[in-house]
């Protein structure tokens, strides 16, 4: 488990060669690589929690806790980050406004959990199954809405001090523009570095918090409060996740050459029970990072030592209150302008989805599919359900009182749905074909 074959002399690559999982470069450039994935993460994995409440160290420390578990299960053939997942901020904020952080945590563990369960199902049967349930049409859909239910969000924390937050969108767009390698894949991370120098300038950041935090300390920590009425939220949740998975998983087999469709009920697990796990301490929940897979890119390193060097980085780090109080200065107006970027990419991942899996929007099915869901989502239209709506299905089953289905629950819902209805109906009447045609799965990452 912790024995890497030496890459020729430890110190050089060969312009044409990889160092693959089971391989790793002298300590000192592995600890080096270890350092560059520890900041590839650092933005994106502190925005969550910075957006929904949650304790940055906390997060910090269970992101290096999972992505150590997630070694450990994979057994060190499936290099990767766990960072925080922003597939779970919408029903986070939702549960957090409507109960408290507990019963958002509560959502997140169960998701979890039900993750880990998704992953040995796929263990025992293989993948199939989730094309024929989820083709790209629907998975694409169900992504997109999400990124795009969250835009009122974003420009809730623009209008606060919109200077601050355009400058910091355009910081962020100048240096994906301007950067290649591994400054752009961390543009992210320095336009919140910018914009938080004009905060500072204009008086908006608030210092005394980082002065009375300590040094050394453990981080602060929350257990999880269960409410069944908002689980529907988040189990839409899961998709993304299967899709992040599984894009992952692909992107590594094809930059080293090997097939790892087998290693994706492995993924699916160790990401859910990280989740599980961080949401029982009061973290964010996990998922693995496509600004990972850029820095391996850059670098055509792939050993997993290198993961793990940034995972006991990062548990270190948590163990320093100052790190996250130092976070928790960043102000709403630069946040505004980071997540118009961020939520909008989440919802071109959806988009992406469609163009990789050659979604046919001839079709009336596929156009049905995608509008309706896209304009739930982005509507959040809500429905809760009470029993004097239904006196028969309340009496059957009194603990659906309650339950609430937000914009992102429904809209997948609608998803599949019309999808399987006007695809079954199309079957019978004749008006579509028996296949497909070119469409395909398609790949997704973070």
């Amino acid at each position: 488990m912790f024995r890497w074959t030496l890459h020729g002399n430890g110190r050089t690559i060969a312009a044409d060669a990889i160092v693959l999982p089971e391989e790793r470069l002298a300590w000192p450039l592995t600890i080096g690589i270890g350092a560059q994935h520890v900041v590839a993460m650092f933005g994106a994995t502190f925005l969550v929690p910075l957006l929904t409440g949650f304790p940055p160290s906390t997060t910090l420390m269970f992101s290096g806790i999972g992505t150590i578990l997630f070694l450990l299960i994979t057994r060190n053939k499936v290099p990767s980050y766990l960072g925080s997942s922003f597939a779970f901020i919408a029903p986070i904020m939702a549960s957090t406004q409507a109960e408290s952080m507990g019963a958002a945590l509560g959502g997140v563990m169960i998701t979890g959990v039900l993750l880990a369960l998704l992953g040995l199902l796929v263990s025992a049967i293989g993948t199939r199954w989730i094309g024929m349930l989820m083709p790209p049409v629907v998975m694409g859909s169900i992504v997109a809405l999400i990124g795009f239910n969250l835009a009122p969000t974003a420009y809730e924390n623009f209008q606060k001090s919109a200077v601050t937050a355009t400058v910091t969108l355009f910081a962020v767009v100048l240096c994906t523009a301007l950067f290649k390698g591994l400054l752009g894949r961390v543009s992210v991370l320095l336009g919140v570095l910018i914009g938080y120098l004009v905060a500072m300038m204009r008086g908006e950041v608030d210092f005394s918090p980082v002065a009375e935090a300590a040094w050394i300390g453990l981080p602060e920590f929350h257990h999880p409060e269960f409410h069944l009425g908002l689980l529907p939220m988040f189990l839409p949740v899961v998709v993304v996740l299967l899709a992040e998975n599984v894009g992952h998983v692909t992107s590594v087999g094809l930059m080293t050459g090997r097939n790892l469709d087998h290693m994706v009920g492995r993924t699916l697990a160790s990401d859910g029970l990280a989740t599980a796990l961080s949401a029982g301490f009061g973290g964010s929940p996990t998922t693995t990072y496509g600004e990972n897979i850029g820095v391996m890119s850059a670098t055509r390193v792939y050993s997993t030592a290198a993961y793990w060097v940034a995972g006991v980085a990062a548990l270190l780090l948590s163990l320093s209150p100052k790190v996250g109080a130092a976070i928790f200065t960043i102000p709403p107006g630069v946040l505004g302008g980071v997540t118009f970027v961020l939520y909008g990419l989440i919802g071109i991942v959806g988009v992406r989805m469609w163009v990789d899996g050659r979604v046919d929007f001839s079709r009336p099915k596929n156009q049905f599919t995608a509008g309706v869901a896209l304009v739930v989502g982005i509507a959040n239209v809500t429905w809760t359900f009470q029993g004097t709506d239904m006196p028969l299905l309340a009496s059957l089953a009194p603990w659906l009182g309650g339950i609430q289905l937000t914009g992102i629950a429904l809209g997948t819902l609608a998803a599949l749905v019309i999808y399987h209805l006007m695809n079954l109906l199309g079957r019978v009447t004749g008006t579509e074909p028996a296949t497909e045609g070119g469409e395909r799965r398609a790949p997704a990452g973070h």
